[in-house]
């Protein structure tokens, strides 16, 4: 793709698009102008996104083979679609390690490669992985979850260096404690179970975020914006960490 066709619309092809942080980056490009496609297991929630949408399941080998060849060429390829689940590290059974694994970090693997040889035969493209603070530190309580997000950002580290010179970049986007209906549901679990105040669970999520609040979706998808734009032409294998200085310390 030559420099002059970056302004162009383009394809760009969200995953988990139907709701928080996906559904901000789907919106987004489609205000930009660009062509979007999200993708999701729940067609409801897509539909009601008013974007086009293809049923997907990340975790599905053939399902991502199948939804990525549905889509037809894309240009920029936003692996969104995760989940989370606590437990202690030591007390976390196999089937939920296993799920965590392939929700957050085999997910990404199949993304990548389904998605990417066609942006390596036209010289440009995107692939960007929404990762967590979580693959750069530990958080009690998180283990399955951490160890697939810091797997995020090596398989990321890796494509990077596989692909320089061919135009295409690869990098992850490492938001804090978001404000989505994930983060809401687990402020209501806390509340549910230990009988503290919604605000004193919220308050525990952001005590390490020197902004004292949970992050925005648009301030993520922003981010992804910028990656897709020529200006970040030269950003390859990166952690674009939004977190209000969580760890900058």
């Amino acid at each position: 793709m030559a420099d002059s066709d970056i302004a162009k619309p383009r394809h760009a092809f969200v995953t988990g698009g139907g709701s928080g942080i996906g559904l901000a980056i789907a919106t987004s490009f489609a205000a930009r102008g660009d062509k979007v496609t999200i993708a999701g297991r729940t067609a409801s929630r897509l539909k009601d996104s008013g974007l086009s949408y293809i049923e997907m399941d990340v975790t599905d080998e053939q399902s991502v083979a199948d939804g990525v060849k549905a889509a037809g060429p894309i240009d920029i390829f936003v692996a969104n679609a995760g989940a989370a689940m606590t437990a202690p590290a030591l007390k976390t059974d196999r089937r939920d390690w296993d799920w965590m694994i392939s929700v957050n970090l085999t997910s990404v693997y199949l993304c990548a490669r389904e998605a990417i040889p066609h942006m390596h035969a036209q010289g440009w493209g995107r692939f960007i992985a929404i990762a967590s603070t979580a693959s750069l530190k530990g958080y009690a309580y998180t283990g399955a979850y951490t160890a697939a997000k810091h797997g995020v950002l090596g398989w990321i580290k890796t494509l990077a260096l596989e692909l320089a010179k061919t135009g295409v970049t690869a990098n992850a986007i490492c938001p804090g404690f978001t404000d989505t209906a994930l983060v809401s549901d687990a402020l209501d679990n806390i509340v549910a179970k230990t009988n503290r105040s919604r605000d004193d669970a919220l308050a525990a999520f952001v005590k390490d975020n020197p902004l004292g609040r949970l992050i925005r979706p648009d301030e993520v998808a922003a981010a992804a914006l910028w990656l897709a734009s020529e200006g970040a032409a030269s950003v390859n294998g990166q952690a674009i960490v939004i977190d209000g200085g969580e760890t900058a310390s």
